[in-house]
C-alpha cells in the first residue's frame, strides 16, 4: 500500500521517520504505542497464514510426487496440478541474502540436481512484528517467486503461442506481505496469462543504508529488478513470452514500479505497467495517520538513509573500527535484533542517490526521465478510509474540533480554506470529511496528475486512468467496524477482485462477481495488447494531458452503469489542491 497498507496491507507505505529515533518517552510513548498497532495492521491486514517451505530440491517428497515439470536456467521444478491452472511455488530467483550477502544486491540461484519441489510458497520475507508477539515472522531466505499457469488443453500444441507475463507486486508499505498471500489462478486462466508473484526483502533488511555501504542501492528494489530478469530467462519455459512482461503492483508495489520506470537499470525488464493505488507523486500531509505522524514522502535521499544507518549502527553498538569492521559487526547481528519495530519503521523507505535510482521519481516524472511504455494508474474512491478507520480507537475524530485540529496540523496556515471546501455539515461524520479531503489530496489528485505528466512527456503514449467505486465494496477482512463509518471503496478493497485469495468480511456477490470478470479481462487485455479494451467491454478512454475535467478516468463500479468514463478531476476537488499547491 500507501503509507502503510496495503496488502493491502499496502497500505501504503507508511509514513515513517528517515532514521531511527531515539526511545520514546512519555507522550511520546503512549503516541508510539497507539500508532505501531495501525502501521503493523495496515501492513499486514490482508496476509494470509505464513506458508510453509516446501520440499527442497531432488528430495524423496518431490520425486514422488506427480505434477508438471519445467527446466528453469537453474534447474528443474515439479508444481502442482489443477482443475484450471498449474502453480509452481517457492523458486528462488536468488541466493539467501543472508551473512555476507546481507544488504547486498541480489545474486543468482545455485544449481540444484534432480527435481526441485515447486507445489508450496516459500517463506515470506521478515515482516515488522505485531505488537505482543513472540518470535519474527518469516525469514531471510526468502528470495523466492511463484508462477501460475493456464492448465494444459488436450491436444495443445506445446510452445504453439507464447501468453503475455504478469508480474504482480504486493503492497504492505515496505514492511509486510509475501508473494504467495496472492492466488494467481483467476488472472492466468480467465486471461490466458502467466502470472508471476515475487517476495522481495522488507524493512531494515530491504532499505537500509550506511557509509559503508557507498552507494549500494535499495535491496528490496534489486530484488524486484532481479526477479525480473528470472522472468527473462524463463517465462518461455513456462509458455510465457519474455517480451510481452507487465509490471502491476498495489500501493507499495505501485510505488515500486514508480522506481523501476525512471530506473536505468530496469530498462528492458518490462513493457507494460499498472499501478494501482500509488503513484510517482504520492505523499501524505503531516497527522494524515494520527496526531503528531511526520508528513510522508515515499523515497528517501540517500545520504539521509545513510545518516539513519550510522545511528542505528550505533545503537546497535557496532562502531569500532573502519567501515568493513562495521559492516561485519551489523551482518553478525541475528535476525531477531535488526527486526524490530523501530528499525523496520526507519528503513521502508528506498533512497535514490544511487545506480538503481539517480533521482526521486516525482523529480524523474517531472523530467521526462522515464521509460516509455503503455501505462494504467488509478486509485479507489474511498482510499484514506481504510487508514483513517483502523485509528479511529486510538484517534477519534467526534467532533467539529477534533476535525478542525487534525485540518490544522495537516495543512498549517491553509486549513481554514480546507474546512471551507471539506465542511463536516456536508458529510455523514467529521471523520468521513477527513478522509474525503485526504483520499483527494494524498491519493486522487496526485495520481491524476501523475498521469498527465506520464502522457504530457509522450504525447503518443497510451496511459488510462481508472477509479474503483462502489459503496459496497468488499471490506477486507480484520478491518474494525466503526459505527456510522463505512469504508466505501477504501484502500485495497479492488483487491479481491483481482485476486481470490484475499479475505474480506463477505464473499462478492453477483453484482462484485461480475465486475471482477471484467477487470481480469481489462488487466490482462492490457498485459496483451498495451491497450485494456476489448470487443465486449465498455470502452475505456486514454487520459489526456490537456483539458484535464474531461471524462477520461474509467469508473469500475458494480451494477448497471458502473463501468463507465467519469470526471475524477472534478469529483475530487483536484483544482482546489492544485491550486493550494502552488
Amino acid at each position: 500500500m500507501t503509507p502503510t497498507q496495503s496488502q493491502s496491507q499496502t497500505p501504503t507505505p507508511a509514513p515513517a521517520p528517515a532514521g531511527p529515533a531515539p526511545r520514546p518517552s512519555g507522550a511520546k510513548a503512549g503516541l508510539r504505542v497507539a500508532l505501531l498497532p495501525l502501521l503493523c495492521a495496515v501492513a499486514l491486514l490482508s496476509a494470509t497464514a505464513v506458508p510453509a517451505a516446501g520440499a527442497g530440491p531432488g528430495s524423496p517428497d518431490a520425486e514422488r510426487q506427480g505434477g508438471t515439470v519445467v527446466r528453469t536456467d537453474r534447474g528443474l521444478v515439479r508444481g502442482a496440478s489443477h482443475d484450471a491452472s498449474t502453480t509452481f511455488d517457492g523458486i528462488p530467483y536468488a541466493a539467501p541474502p543472508t551473512g555476507p550477502l546481507r544488504w547486498r544486491a541480489p545474486v543468482p540461484a545455485a544449481a540444484w540436481q534432480g527435481v526441485r519441489d515447486a507445489t508450496s510458497p516459500a517463506p515470506r520475507c521478515v515482516q515488522m512484528p505485531m505488537p505482543g508477539a513472540g518470535a519474527v515472522t518469516g525469514s531471510e531466505d526468502c528470495l523466492y517467486l511463484n508462477v501460475t499457469v493456464p492448465a494444459a488443453k488436450p491436444g495443445a500444441k506445446p510452445g504453439a503461442k507464447k501468453r503475455p507475463v504478469l508480474v504482480w507486486l504486493h503492497g504492505g508499505a515496505f514492511l509486510g506481505g509475501s508473494g504467495g498471500d496472492y492466488s494467481a489462478e483467476r488472472l492466468a486462466v480467465q486471461g490466458d496469462a502467466v502470472v508471476v508473484t515475487v517476495n522481495y526483502r522488507l524493512g531494515v533488511f530491504g532499505y537500509f543504508g550506511h557509509s559503508a555501504l557507498g552507494d549500494a542501492p535499495p535491496s528490496g528494489l534489486a530484488d524486484q529488478q532481479a526477479a525480473l530478469r528470472w522472468v527473462r530467462a524463463n517465462a518461455a519455459r513456462f509458455g510465457g513470452d519474455p517480451g510481452n512482461v507487465t509490471l502491476f503492483g498495489e500501493s507499495a508495489g505501485a510505488l515500486s514500479i514508480c522506481a523501476h520506470l525512471s530506473s536505468p537499470t530496469a530498462a528492458g525488464l518490462f513493457q507494460r505497467a499498472v499501478l494501482q493505488s500509488g503513484s510517482c507523486l504520492t505523499s501524505f500531509p503531516r497527522g494524515a495517520l494520527g496526531p503528531g505522524t511526520p508528513a510522508y514522502e515515499p523515497f528517501a535521499a540517500q545520504a539521509d538513509v545513510q545518516t539513519a544507518g550510522t545511528e542505528a549502527a550505533r545503537q546497535l553498538g557496532c562502531t569500532q573500527g573502519g567501515g568493513d569492521e562495521v559492516l561485519a559487526c551489523l551482518r553478525g547481528q541475528s535476525t531477531d535484533r535488526l527486526a524490530t519495530a523501530q528499525l523496520m519503521q526507519s528503513f521502508n523507505r528506498p533512497a535514490f542517490g544511487n545506480g538503481l535510482l539517480p533521482e526521486a521519481p516525482a523529480r524523474a516524472l517531472a523530467a521526462g526521465r522515464f521509460h516509455r511504455m503503455p501505462v494504467v494508474l488509478g486509485t479507489n474512491h474511498d482510499e484514506m478510509r481504510m487508514f483513517v478507520g483502523l485509528s479511529l480507537a486510538a484517534f477519534p475524530i467526534s467532533t467539529e474540533g477534533d476535525y478542525r485540529a487534525r485540518l490544522a496540523e495537516a495543512f498549517g496556515p491553509a486549513a481554514p480554506a480546507v474546512e471551507a471546501r471539506y465542511p463536516a455539515a456536508r458529510h455523514p461524520s467529521p471523520a468521513l470529511a477527513w478522509a474525503a479531503a485526504l483520499t483527494d489530496r494524498s491519493f486522487a489528485c496526485t495520481t491524476l496528475a501523475a498521469g498527465r505528466a506520464l502522457a504530457a512527456h509522450a504525447p503518443g503514449l497510451p496511459v488510462y486512468g481508472y477509479e474503483f467505486n462502489g459503496p459496497d465494496a468488499p471490506v477486507l477482512a480484520g478491518l474494525p467496524a466503526n459505527p456510522g463509518f463505512p469504508y466505501g471503496a477504501a484502500h485495497g478493497f479492488e483487491m479481491p477482485l483481482l485476486f481470490p485469495s484475499v479475505p474480506t468480511e463477505q464473499p462478492l456477490n453477483e453484482d462484485q462477481r461480475a465486475l471482477a470478470d471484467r477487470m481480469v479481462g481489462y488487466w490482462t487485455h492490457f498485459a496483451r495488447t498495451g491497450d485494456p479494451n476489448g470487443a465486449d467491454a465498455p470502452r475505456w478512454p486514454r487520459l489526456r494531458a490537456a483539458s484535464p475535467q474531461a471524462p477520461s478516468v474509467q469508473s469500475l463500479a458494480p451494477g448497471p452503469g458502473g463501468i463507465r468514463p467519469v470526471d475524477a478531476y472534478s469529483a475530487h476537488a483536484c483544482a482546489f489542491w492544485d491550486g493550494l499547491s502552488r
